[in-house]
């Protein structure tokens, strides 16, 4: 089973935008891999490979950005991080 095209990266922000995800990091990633993938013909194939590579190694650095967030990033509800001092909306948040 072949995988279905994957839409141009304008097409690809216009949808994210519309559905307000592009405050997600993940999303840029998206869009970044969609950007290379355009321009895959009028590079060179090592420089290619290399903004391939860059573009893993950012999405990887993201490993922290999940830990604590999954109902917020998977369930779409948001619960402010604990981490946060203060907490948006406390008493003492200014």
């Amino acid at each position: 089973m072949a995988t279905p095209p994957l839409p141009p990266s304008e097409d690809l922000a216009r949808f994210f935008e519309a559905r307000g995800e592009l405050v997600k990091p993940w999303t840029w990633h998206l869009l970044r891999l969609a950007k290379i993938r355009e321009a895959k013909d009028t590079m060179d194939p090592q420089e290619y490979l290399e903004q391939v590579q860059e573009a893993h190694a950012d999405l990887m650095r993201l490993g922290e950005f999940w830990k604590g967030r999954e109902e917020e990033v998977f369930g779409g509800r948001y619960r402010p991080s604990s981490v946060i001092e203060p907490l948006p909306g406390s008493p003492e948040d200014r």
